[in-house]
Parts: C-alpha cells; sequence; structure tokens
C-alpha cells in the first residue's frame, strides 16, 4: 500500500510553461489589484482637477510628464484588461467557450481585442 505524502511541493512558476488561458487568469488578478492600488491616486487626482484652477495647472503640468503617461497608461491597460477578461470569464459562467480549445481561442480574443483597444487609446492620448 502506498503511502500518501502530504508535504507541500515546491513550484517554480517562472519554470512552469502555462497555456494562454492561465497567463490571462493570472493577468486578470494582478489588474484587479492594480485597480485597486490606483483609487487613492484616482482620488487625488480628481481632488487636484476640481480645487481651484492653480491645482489644476498643478495637475496638468504633472500630467505631462513621461512617468505619469507610464502610470496613465499602465491603469488604461489594467481597466481594458479586466474588463475584457471579465467578460470573458462571465462567458464562461454562461458555459460557454468551455472545451479547451473554444477557450484557448476566447483567451487569444482577449489579447487581440485588447491589443487593438490599447493602440486606439494610446493614438488617441498622444498623437
Amino acid at each position: 500500500m502506498m503511502q500518501y505524502d502530504s508535504r507541500p511541493k515546491y513550484l517554480n512558476l517562472f519554470k512552469i510553461k502555462l497555456p494562454v488561458t492561465g497567463v490571462i487568469s493570472i493577468f486578470h488578478r494582478l489588474t484587479g489589484i492594480l485597480l485597486f492600488a490606483f483609487i487613492p491616486v484616482s482620488l487625488y487626482f480628481l481632488q487636484l482637477s476640481v480645487k481651484d484652477a492653480a491645482s489644476f495647472q498643478q495637475l496638468s503640468v504633472l500630467m505631462l510628464s513621461p512617468l505619469s503617461r507610464f502610470f496613465i497608461l499602465l491603469m488604461l491597460w489594467s481597466l481594458v484588461h479586466h474588463l475584457i477578461t471579465g467578460l470573458r470569464f462571465l462567458l464562461i459562467d454562461m458555459e460557454f467557450f468551455l472545451s479547451r480549445q473554444s477557450s484557448r481561442a476566447s483567451a487569444w480574443g482577449v489579447v487581440i481585442v485588447e491589443a487593438l483597444v490599447m493602440v486606439t487609446v494610446i493614438a488617441g492620448l498622444f498623437l
């Protein structure tokens, strides 16, 4: 009779090759954390924008810095990815995309739609 080993297994996540569905799922969780972390920053920016004209001018100058633009793009990407992946997960909950092939295709669809939306957003913001 074999004995069951109840010790925890060490999994090196950098050596495991996840399928695209796993990567999409992990990024969905990470973008949720990022969106939650951006709430205080967004509220501070909102407060600066409505306080008075001088604060609005200060915020306008702050928004032109490359670091601010990076964080804005990161926040927008987080929002886009989380929204599109959330819609995919809602469809999975309604029992669509349950087979391996359709699940993989829907995950690649998320990547493609997300890329198209981000190219459109970047073109609108920076051009």
